[in-house]
């Protein structure tokens, strides 16, 4: 099948020369302080001189003086700072040292000063800049953020203005926001520990949340105030930016049941098993499409989204229509049926189907669909999340007020993953939503 792959990795191939300087780093970062560290880095890489080592400078001309160094370099900086960046982010003392190290590019001197120098500091500096303006200074920044906010919590989440100020809330985003194509393994590794440990935190807030107000429910407003003394059931705050009613209600539409008596994992269940040895794709499209607008409200379907759903399943892939689907063209399906729904890509990052289904159903219906659509094949998880990151990226500067939709739908997904794809146990949830 000529299908284009869900994603591509290139990899540049590491010079003895930039081993080198990575190994010198990881050995100062090992073994000197912090401030010793940032010193060095400033020395390398900001003012690109007086550097105590000559090997280290040896094979830094020999890597900017490259023909391709415009295009490699600012991977290879991103590299470097991950490498303490990685070291730094595991301790909560030495995480601080995170955002020195972003803020020592503001001391980057301007221009092409005659008087900084020489050739070589030159073309650092002009290097440097390209660096700048790349992905990987805004992945860098963005983690910046969720280790200032994780560390610090200076500010409430409701003084959080800025859209990309929220984005340690969302730790799904942070696979396709802080890391990209030709990610080291140093900056991979941090994000996977950062990610893991704020989606353990959020699991377990949200765990106690519930519990909490399951408590209160059962007790009584009366004896609220016994409830509070009691030392085993602490009160718990709502770890959403949703109200503590939106929340139940996510919780219920996303765990409960939804249609028919049924529970989106009933749903997806039964669906998988209907359509696990389908006769050809065309029948697969037919079979999907029926799954997608029984969660549809149905004057909105009527007026023109189930129409125009039926024929974007035509034109994909027609000439296997008549062929049995393997896993991957149904995966390829599921992307395709995510990029119409949400948004195609960064290139084209037009949403208005999204914002039509969020304006006639709502947005816990909206999400409740996407789930749908992911629990029938999980592996298209990391697509979903994609989608939603390029919206994230593209509303980025907006103030939360002006993109309250976004902020709203990205709580919900926090949730919906949550209670179906977390680790912590959620069967209690489901009884109880079960009975309502």
């Amino acid at each position: 099948m000529n299908i284009t792959p869900l994603s591509e990795h290139h990899n540049h191939e590491i010079t003895v020369d930039e081993q080198f300087v990575y190994d010198h780093l990881l050995e100062c970062v090992k073994n000197q302080s912090p401030e010793q560290v940032l010193d060095r880095f400033r020395y390398l890489f900001i003012q690109a001189r007086n550097y105590d080592d000559p090997k280290v400078i040896q094979a830094l001309a020999k890597i900017i003086s490259n023909f391709q160094a415009l295009e490699t370099f600012p991977s290879i900086l991103n590299r470097c700072c991950h490498i303490l960046v990685n070291r730094w982010q595991l301790n909560p003392k030495t995480q601080g040292y995170v955002v020195e190290l972003v803020q020592l590019f503001d001391l980057l001197p301007s221009g092409m000063n005659r008087r900084y120098g020489k050739p070589y500091a030159s073309r650092m500096n002009q290097l440097v800049r390209e660096f700048l303006k790349s992905d990987y200074y805004t992945q860098l920044k963005r983690l910046v953020t969720i280790l200032y906010q994780t560390q610090e919590r200076k500010t409430s989440p409701k003084n959080e203005e800025v859209l990309g100020n929220l984005i340690t809330r969302y730790p799904y985003l942070y696979d396709h926001c802080l890391l990209g194509a030709n990610s080291s393994k140093e900056q991979q590794q941090t994000v996977y520990k950062v990610k893991t440990e704020l989606e353990k935190q959020f699991e377990s807030k949200l765990s106690k949340f519930v519990t909490y107000q399951i408590r209160v429910a059962q007790t009584g407003k009366q004896k609220l105030e016994e409830l509070n003394q009691d030392p085993i059931i602490k009160p718990v705050g709502n770890p959403t930016l949703l109200s503590d009613r939106d929340l139940g209600k996510s919780l219920r539409h996303y765990v409960g049941t939804v249609e028919n008596g049924y529970s989106y994992q009933d749903l997806s269940r039964s669906f998988l098993t209907h359509t696990s040895d389908v006769r050809n794709y065309q029948l697969f499209k037919d079979d999907l499409y029926e799954y997608v607008i029984n969660s549809i409200d149905g004057k909105y379907g009527k007026n023109g989204f189930n129409k125009r759903l039926y024929d974007k399943l035509q034109q994909m892939y027609p000439k296997y229509n008549n062929s049995k689907p393997d896993e991957f063209l149904k995966m390829r399906t599921y992307s395709q049926l995510f990029n119409y729904l949400i948004v195609d890509s960064p290139q084209n990052p037009s949403h208005l189907v999204f914002m039509d289904m969020i304006s006639n159903m709502g947005t816990t219906k909206t999400i409740g669909l996407l789930l749908k659509l992911t629990l029938a094949c999980s592996k298209v998880k990391p697509y979903l999340e994609k989608r939603f990151s390029i919206l994230f990226s593209h509303y980025e500067s907006f103030s939360r007020d002006g993109a309250a939709w976004l902020v709203r739908s990205l709580e919900k997904v926090n949730v919906a993953f949550s209670v179906n794809f977390g680790n912590l146990d959620m069967s209690f949830l489901r009884r109880i939503y079960a009975k309502v």
